[in-house]
């Protein structure tokens, strides 16, 4: 892995927080995510599933964790399966975990082989009542793909029917949103490195580049400083194109006059980031778009002190709507008949900002985290207003990540990267032009 070891002892809190909310008598299976086929024998990336990484820390493809508390044998506990490594699979891949680097990595004493997996399974289910199952229960998922853990469940309820069986999903949901400062680390981190990249721009865009030249010289300096790359498929649109939300094709030229909307950031360590800045081709906003850039600046400031223990998403929400409608009928974009014959279920200022304003964020980048339940001092939230005007080819949308603090307003994860315009407007014109 790029990224430094991470200390077990977070992988042996955030395990203790897990068990606290397992029945009695209840085995929990976690797997690893597949190595996802392309075409002949060409394969995409390996991405570790993010909860069996939470609970172990472990980083490789074909691992089962089990953890099972009330278990007879104290060995049955905590358990690992792991990919035997050997010289031949040193040689072509690099060396897999051993069970000692397991250990020094997860805090988990108990290390076997996947070769044992069958046997240990049948005696740890003679002795359960319930099984804890790892479903894919985030509101956006996109399950057409059958995952190593979707085979696992089918096999497991297949061959052991008369379990009762629970998701685990309620409860990491609910662990993962509360970030440990390990973790509050690791995200300063992803943050520091798209930071670097933000400021990488600043100094290269001018009239006349082309979109993906701006996304090399991210991915650049995001893989110099030990990242993986982009926590997400980066978004790098100018003129119109910032007004399609999930505009990823970067293939257009930059021309002088335009402004370039950019939705970049760094993973690290597994832990994501997630920036939007939008600064002018030429290096100078011109009046129009000065006035929509300050206007959605002001709504993230002020939509931002709203994030405090004791909030409920839906309400904030509401209270985002209405300061963004009064900064549209300063615009001039929607006026009062608007409000007025506006449709409750999709306001006026749907029209030009119709997408969310926060989000969960962590392992990953649209992370998990109860929806009904209000927010917790140490939950980290994107806040990302925008307003898009595809009549005059300009969209705006300014983010950061912010963590929930016990009092006060949150903490600006990514409070060293310039957002002010005269700030951005200064920092592109030092450079020869």
């Amino acid at each position: 892995m790029k990224y430094h070891r991470i200390s077990r002892e977070l992988f042996v809190r955030n395990r203790a927080k897990f068990v606290k909310s397992l029945a009695p008598n209840s085995v929990a299976f976690f797997n690893s995510n597949d190595i996802y086929p392309v075409s002949a024998d060409s394969t995409v990336a390996f991405q570790q599933h993010r909860d069996i990484f939470y609970l172990s820390g472990v980083d490789q493809e074909e691992s089962i964790l089990v953890i099972y508390p009330d278990a007879f044998n104290p060995m049955h506990r905590e358990m690992l399966f792991l990919k035997e490594t050997n010289e031949t699979i040193a040689i072509w891949e690099g060396e897999k975990l051993t069970k000692d680097a397991a250990f020094q990595t997860s805090g988990i004493k108990t290390v076997f082989w996947l070769t044992q997996f069958e046997t240990v399974l049948k005696t740890v289910m003679a002795q359960a009542e319930n099984v804890y199952i790892n479903t894919n229960e985030h509101t956006r998922r996109y399950s057409e793909t059958q995952t190593r853990e979707d085979r696992f469940i089918q096999k497991l309820q297949h061959d052991f029917p008369a379990h009762t069986y629970k998701k685990s999903a309620p409860i990491m949901h609910r662990i993962r949103s509360v970030k440990e400062k390990e973790e509050l680390d690791l995200m300063q981190k992803a943050c520091d490195i798209t930071a670097a990249g933000f400021q990488r721009v600043l100094n290269f865009v001018k009239p006349n580049v082309w979109e993906y030249e701006i996304e090399a010289e991210i991915i650049h300096e995001f893989i110099r400083n030990r990242s993986k790359g982009f926590a997400y498929t980066p978004i790098i649109g100018s003129g119109k194109n910032a007004c399609v939300l999930h505009y990823i094709e970067n293939n257009q030229q930059c021309k002088s006059g335009d402004v370039i909307l950019m939705d970049f950031a760094a993973e690290y360590a597994n832990y994501a980031s997630d920036l939007t800045r939008c600064v002018p081709v030429n290096g100078k906003f011109t009046k129009r778009q000065r006035a929509v850039y300050d206007a959605v600046l002001r709504v993230k400031k002020a939509c931002t002190k709203l994030l405090v223990p004791g909030t409920l998403m839906n309400e904030y929400h509401v209270e985002v709507g209405k300061l963004m409608e009064k900064e549209l009928l300063g615009l001039k974009l929607i006026d009062k008949t608007d409000i007025k014959k506006q449709d409750p279920n999709w306001p006026a200022y749907k029209k030009y900002f119709m997408h969310g304003t926060s989000h969960f964020l962590g392992l990953d980048t649209h992370d998990v985290g109860l929806w009904t339940e209000p927010i917790k001092a140490g939950m980290v939230f994107t806040v990302e207003p925008g307003i898009y005007i595809p009549a005059e080819g300009l969209g705006i949308r300014l983010e950061d990540d912010v963590v929930v603090q016990k009092k006060g307003a949150p903490f600006n994860l990514m409070g060293n990267i310039p957002i002010e315009a005269e700030h951005i407007e200064e920092l592109m014109n030092k450079k020869s032009r």
